[in-house]
């Protein structure tokens, strides 16, 4: 199976440089729009046998203009299991703010999961985020579909393609995270092997 990971368009909240994770959400910009729909029409030709996103108002937006420039119709499936790694007390946050105030846990955040304490925002563990996404994915096994698309969120996707791939949790996002609007592909046989085709594109862009 080949899986197309997007995350979601830019949104106001990105833009202002707020934390915007399960619990929150803001409305894609318009020039973020734009993108999504050059994105679109840059998947046009992809044989997408599924396409699953986010129940997220972002991320249901984000695939909706997409599906719309497919050259086949595809139903678009939302779901609360691909939702954005929820922040507890730290959705809608300026991030500015909360780096002023815990230093240490925004860089854990960004650079080293393996340090961060979600226990002190109330948030999802690093291990509650990336399993039920990684649990969704697991759960396509024995369909018949050879590409999927799934559109989702940025610290989740980043986590949780990572998790796949085997990496360990103070490496999920040492390389920082997935951009806006980016594609990733990964590709599997068996569900438990799974291989890193493309990451974090936004070539398109350039077209």
């Amino acid at each position: 199976m080949k899986l197309y990971f997007i995350r979601h368009g830019r949104t106001e909240w990105n833009e202002e440089g707020r934390l915007q994770g399960a619990n929150g959400d803001s409305p894609l910009l318009p020039a973020s729009v734009e993108q999504l729909e050059k994105l679109g029409k840059h998947l046009a030709t992809v044989p997408f046998d599924a396409a699953y996103a986010s129940d997220l108002p972002r991320a249901v937006h984000t695939a909706q203009i997409i599906l719309h420039q497919l050259e086949h119709p595809l139903k678009l499936q939302a779901t609360p299991t691909l939702r954005e790694w929820n922040l507890g007390k730290l959705e809608g946050a300026k991030i500015a703010t909360i780096t002023s105030i815990y230093p240490q846990q925004m860089q854990a955040f960004r650079h080293n999961l393996a340090r961060f304490d979600n226990e002190i925002f109330d948030a999802e563990s690093v291990c509650e985020t990336t399993k039920r996404t990684c649990d969704f994915v697991k759960g396509l096994k024995g369909k018949e579909l050879d590409t999927v698309l799934i559109v989702g969120h940025g610290a989740n996707l980043t986590a949780s393609i990572r998790t796949l791939l085997g990496y360990d949790t103070g490496e999920l996002r040492k390389n920082g995270g997935l951009d806006n609007a980016s594609v990733t592909i990964l590709t599997t046989e068996d569900f438990e092997q799974f291989h890193l085709d493309t990451w974090n594109d936004t070539s398109y862009m350039e077209d």
